[in-house]
């Protein structure tokens, strides 16, 4: 399905999204940090061509009562081509506690491609499509995990508005059933919104909201709320809550990380720096 996925979008794609060795114009004069935390929902556009970039934070959450989960994991993305970005999201360590133990381990992982398949312009958003698929890993001892392989597709939106980024995410996913064969489905909309307040500090905001699993998942709709500091272009970190807006809504979740852009692993950038640096 990945595979299908990706070469559907591709030869989909402008014309300028060609494949490796053939891209032109893609090289950025530097390297900037493209976050798709603190959301929920993601940016339209792509790490750039050749980065390689880390995001990578700590949550505590209270999913219901007597049970707080506390977990620490990431996202590795990659910028293959001009127009499309590899994603690996893994979650490297969570404890769960409830009021009969204390459960530990590794969670899930999550592997796809991110196709952008058109650019902003002054009256058209960046587009963008992703699939996800869920290695997993995690045990399903104490409800650390479900043992069943998960599915995603996401529809991506984002454009500058005055002084405003927004990012609109749909999302269909299929849901292994626990204990059968088959899927459950569901789907997400997200809105997100942040803005700079001064120098490289900003602030971020988010509704979003799932429609009901199956019997034991109903429908819920949340919010959240971060400030974000730009240390240098390739370094943000970032802070806040969440907090439901229904009943069935996450509890209280708090959260802290950071992005941080490795380099470009491409030979081609170094020798266009160079190029740029000799009188």
């Amino acid at each position: 399905m990945a595979l299908l996925f990706v070469s559907l979008l591709v030869f989909c794609s402008p014309a300028r999204a060609q494949w490796i060795g053939k891209q032109t114009g893609c090289y950025a004069d530097s390297i900037l940090a493209n976050p798709n935390r603190p959301t929920v929902a993601n940016p339209a556009d792509i790490t750039q061509y050749g980065v390689l970039e880390l995001e990578y934070g700590g949550d505590r959450t209270w999913p219901e009562e007597s049970v707080q989960q506390t977990s620490f994991g990431g996202l590795l993305k990659f910028g293959l081509l001009c127009d499309v970005e590899l994603r690996w999201t893994t979650t490297s360590f969570l404890l769960q506690t409830d009021a009969v133990a204390t459960h530990r381990g590794f969670g899930d992982n999550w592997i796809g491609p991110q196709v952008r398949v058109y650019r902003q312009t002054k009256r058209v958003p960046s587009l963008a499509f992703s699939y996800a698929a869920k290695i997993p890993s995690a045990s399903t001892d104490g409800g650390l995990g479900t043992g069943r392989v998960d599915h995603s597709l996401t529809f991506l939106a984002s454009k500058d508005i005055a002084h405003l980024h927004f990012d609109f995410n749909a999302t269909h996913s299929w849901i292994g059933r626990e204990g059968t064969s088959g899927f459950d489905r569901n789907d997400q909309l997200n809105l997100a919104f942040s803005r700079t307040i001064h120098g490289g500090l900003g602030f971020t905001g988010e509704f979003y909201g799932d429609t009901q699993l199956n019997q034991n998942t109903p429908s819920f709709v949340s919010s959240l709320w971060a400030f974000t500091y730009t240390i240098n272009p390739r370094l943000v970190i970032d802070g806040g809550f969440e907090g439901g807006l229904t009943a069935s809504g996450p509890h209280r979740h708090v959260f802290a990380g950071l992005t941080y852009s490795i380099g470009n692993l491409y030979p081609g950038w170094r020798r266009k720096q160079q190029d740029r640096t000799r009188p």
